[in-house]
């Protein structure tokens, strides 16, 4: 790598850092706002809050890597145009291709860590966050019942908790069941716990009563007991039971649906779809860059109709966006139709390398930027 070459690698690798982690941190902030009323239902901890919604990055970064990189490649060649320190790369003797070379040096490398986040890190942390997401809603033993309020934990039952103890104890429990209508009834307790077991929760409830009435004779009864265990589960809670989504599962896993017994046979498409998907987005980052190398350089480099250039370069990147998600609805519906992902991400590839390689029998790009 000469110095030249060098020069705009280090100036594309900054750009992207910066440009990154800056598209990441605004996605993320503005996707974990869908979780804080959640976590402020369920009385989780700031740290759970953080932890589930950092299990969110490898997805957010599958779709920032090549829009960030398409940026940072249209800013700084622009810039490099604009300096007129292209036309003096140019005097050196350097062709087309040898000034696009750090911006495909720099694809190779999305590209690998795209392949990577889409094949080992996406599966693993989002089946995390599946996982962790359920456990919230439905596990009552993760939950932090909150003191001197009612909290509804499932359809018909209310639970209040006057205090709970450092050791996870729950003092002054009141339990109330209308889940069947015609008998409910309610608890109180001096004490007790929540504990896990396969099929949910319950509450080890101590030193208490049962109070119920019946409605048909409008008779009274309570019960006294030491020991009541309340099945949080019982009669229509969640149990414990959890179908994985399409990004759950690894591209194993996609490519053989049929020893899934939890994948329904009318979801098969849009699985299918979730696995060439994987295989074929971290090409788009090399097919963005193209698009961009191509309108800003085909036609030779000036500051003229620069703004044209880029505008065209984003109407192009934004066109195979929407291409895309039109192609991956039509595959969910029609799976001969799959090879159109691949060509979705590969034609702009070619295009750009063919536009670059002969820039002058492509006048038609200048007249469409002109």
């Amino acid at each position: 790598m000469n110095r030249i070459t060098w020069y705009i690698f280090q100036q594309l690798g900054v750009g992207l850092l910066i440009v990154g982690t800056g598209l990441t941190a605004i996605i993320w902030l503005t996707q974990s706002l869908r979780f804080v009323q959640m976590i402020v239902n369920n009385g989780l901890s700031m740290g759970n809050f953080v932890y589930l919604t950092m299990l969110l990055l490898p997805n957010f970064l599958t779709i920032i890597l090549p829009i960030a990189f398409f940026i940072v490649v249209t800013f700084i060649y622009t810039k490099l145009i604009s300096d007129r320190e292209l036309i003096v790369m140019r005097a050196t003797g350097l062709n087309q291709m040898q000034l696009a070379k750090p911006a495909v040096l720099l694809g190779i490398v999305v590209v690998m860590l795209s392949y990577g986040i889409n094949v080992y890190l996406l599966p693993q942390t989002y089946k995390m966050f599946g996982e962790m997401k359920w456990d919230i809603r439905h596990n009552y033993s993760q939950v932090l019942l909150q003191e001197g309020a009612f909290n509804t934990v499932a359809t018909g039952v209310t639970v209040y908790v006057r205090e709970r103890t450092k050791e996870g104890h729950l003092l002054g429990l009141f339990v109330h069941d209308e889940k069947n209508k015609d008998k409910p009834y309610t608890l109180m307790a001096e004490k007790g716990s929540v504990i896990k077991h396969e099929n949910g929760s319950r509450v080890l409830m101590f030193n208490g009563s049962r109070h119920e009435v019946d409605r048909k004779t409008n008779k009274f009864s309570i019960l006294y007991f030491d020991r009541y265990v309340f099945d949080l589960n019982k009669d229509g809670a969640a149990s414990g039971a959890r179908t994985p989504e399409a990004r759950e599962m690894t591209l194993d896993q996609l490519f053989s649906l049929e020893d899934q017994p939890y994948v329904s046979k009318r979801d098969y498409g849009k699985y299918t779809v979730e696995a060439h998907k994987r295989l074929a987005s971290p090409v788009s980052a090399l097919g963005y860059m193209m698009i961009a190398l191509a309108c800003l350089m085909s036609g030779g480099s000036t500051r003229r109709n620069q703004t044209k250039r880029v505008s065209l370069a984003v109407v192009l990147v934004v066109s195979m966006q929407i291409l895309s998600l039109v192609v991956e609805n039509a595959i969910a519906k029609n799976l001969s139709l799959i090879p159109l992902i691949y060509l979705n991400v590969l034609i702009p590839v070619i295009g750009g390398y063919v536009a670059l390689h002969m820039p002058s029998r492509f006048s038609f790009l200048e007249r469409a930027q002109s």
